[in-house]
């Protein structure tokens, strides 16, 4: 895992898997191109480890491609940004789910797009890791949009690994189950919510961020060099039970 002259676009780093994969890209020799909605997190990154930045809102589609235009070439994509919306099945609002779906899986697919079509212009290899989540394939309660979102993300990963791994672009995905980030604590700060689920994990515990980014920079790597197409639980052992 030797990136010395390699460039990596993370968005959602700000907070969360985004911000616990950037400085171990950094640690490796990356160059780490830090995309975030939010300019004050993006500041404190930069003052801890030394990234570019972007400050774009994802949910906003049509401004993706000026925003990362900029940062091209880049040799390797994480897909880390994310949202969700706690609302039950039958009080779905169309705009949440809508703002969910854009931010979880349209705007990947896009960035996606923008970066592979460099790749294949160029002639040149590349890996994109999608971070989706164990909610991919399960059904989660007051979690429509989010787990609509993230099902979509894997069924993109394996379409985008078959199309473009004949161009020596590989594309895989980790899928975490609950992890305590911002987003997670706030989806799992209620223990008669949690602690079921916790129960049904052979290591009994949630994840940390850095146990994900860890798994990321595995799938980003030379040494995942045959590994195309997955969809990695990182969960524990959860998807075992």
């Amino acid at each position: 895992m030797d990136w010395k002259d390699r460039r990596v676009l993370v968005t959602g780093a700000g907070k969360g898997i985004g911000r616990a994969t950037v400085p171990l890209l950094a640690e490796h020799g990356a160059t780490v191109v830090a995309l975030s909605r939010d300019q004050r997190d993006l500041d404190l990154l930069a003052s801890e480890v030394c990234c570019e930045t972007i400050c774009t809102d994802l949910a906003d589609l049509d401004v993706i491609e000026t925003s990362v235009a900029g940062a091209l070439p880049i040799d390797l994509l994480v897909n880390c940004a994310g949202t969700t919306t706690l609302q039950s099945f039958v009080s779905t609002e169309i705009a949440e789910f809508n703002r969910v779906m854009n931010v979880n899986a349209v705007a990947p697919m896009i960035l996606s797009q923008i970066v592979a079509r460099d790749w294949l212009r160029r002639g040149v290899a590349g890996a994109i890791v999608n971070v989706s989540s164990d909610a991919a394939r399960r059904g989660v309660e007051n979690h429509t949009a989010y787990c609509a979102s993230k099902a979509a993300l894997d069924a993109m990963t394996r379409v985008m690994a078959a199309e473009l791994g004949p161009g020596g672009i590989r594309v895989n995905s980790v899928n975490p189950t609950v992890t305590l980030t911002p987003m997670g604590k706030l989806a799992w700060s209620d223990p008669e919510k949690a602690d079921p689920v916790k129960a049904r994990i052979p290591l009994g515990r949630f994840l940390e961020p850095k146990e994900v980014a860890e798994a990321i920079l595995f799938l980003l790597s030379d040494e995942a060099a045959m590994v195309n197409g997955v969809c990695l639980p990182v969960d524990g052992g959860l998807s075992i039970t």
